[in-house]
């Protein structure tokens, strides 16, 4: 008996529950309000032509000349994407975009990854001057230059296999050796300050494990830098696909140009549908839009990195 009260003495009661106060929750600042009904009044702005070209897109032409393009629709339909698809001949053109941008975005984010690794983690003499000199092509107008390299790329020779006018000028190498001429600059300084951000630690672990100059790069510095590298990609892509002045004056044979060119074979001589050529735009807009879903994560990740600590 004395032993049981012992015991029982001995055990350790259990601490007094407190109950806890539920924290009151705050609902969002009169401020914010203001901020979001402005983004989404810009975002509205900013797609209000896509969202009308799309709109016009699927009615026909008498219809809005009728009753205008802003009137409660009709009849809807996808038949100017059919038409726009092949009266444009979009499938050949496609096939000379994609033979222009990827090659162009790829070769431009190799040899700026190169670059920008040798200015900001090898610390070479010279690098800050190195990478205002890249920066500083981005400042030059491109019209200046359009005369002297026509004149060059009709002079510089190419071997068949490469070229069919046995020249830069008219081939798509000229159209991709300009685009990441002009882009390189961009990309640098993008990579450069990217990776300074890194942490140093890391490439001296490396450089004490014996790790040279190849493998700080292809295996420890570039995978860091995929989410600068898939945003890079996505802009590249959207400009190069985009661009239409290169093309128009280095190509000469029609078969080889853009995809952006083919809208004008939906452009009549004295009438143009502009309905048909509204669905044309979407259809050369898709691919853009496709790149940036599939690389969305990536670009997000891109842009917002550094944007806080931790």
């Amino acid at each position: 008996m004395t032993a049981d009260i012992r015991a029982g003495a001995t055990t350790r009661r259990p601490a007094p529950t407190t109950t806890e106060r539920p924290t009151p929750r705050r609902g969002p600042r009169p401020g914010r309000f203001g901020v979001h009904i402005f983004l989404m009044g810009v975002s509205l702005a900013f797609l209000a032509p896509l969202l009308l070209a799309v709109y016009a897109s699927l009615r026909p032409y008498e219809e809005t000349a009728q009753h205008g393009y802003f009137s409660f629709p009709r009849h809807l339909s996808f038949e100017y994407y059919r038409r726009a698809y092949t009266e444009s001949g979009m499938g050949k053109y496609f096939t000379n975009t994609l033979l222009i941008a990827v090659p162009g975005v790829l070769i431009t984010l190799f040899l700026a990854s190169f670059v920008a690794f040798a200015v900001s983690r090898l610390k070479l003499r010279g690098g800050l001057v190195l990478l205002m000199f890249f920066t500083a092509g981005n400042l030059l107008p491109q019209q200046v230059i359009v005369t002297p390299l026509y004149v060059l790329f009709n002079k510089v020779p190419l071997p068949w296999w490469m070229s069919d006018s046995l020249t830069m000028y008219d081939s798509y190498w000229a159209v991709i050796i300009v685009n990441i001429g002009f882009q390189l600059g961009f990309c640098v300084f993008v990579l450069a300050n990217f990776m300074r951000t890194l942490p140093q630690e890391i490439l001296e672990a490396a450089i004490v494990d014996g790790a040279g100059v190849w493998t700080q790069f292809w295996r420890i510095t570039l995978p860091l830098c995929r989410p600068a590298l898939a945003a890079l990609g996505t802009l590249e892509f959207t400009w190069i696909y985009n661009d239409f002045l290169w093309a128009l004056i280095f190509i000469s044979n029609p078969d080889k140009l853009p995809v952006t060119s083919s809208l004008n074979n939906l452009r009549g001589q004295f009438f143009t549908d502009y309905n048909l050529l509204a669905a044309g735009s979407v259809l050369v807009a898709l691919p853009t839009i496709l790149v940036f879903l599939l690389l969305q994560r990536h670009f997000i990740a891109g842009l917002t990195l550094g944007s806080t600590k931790g």
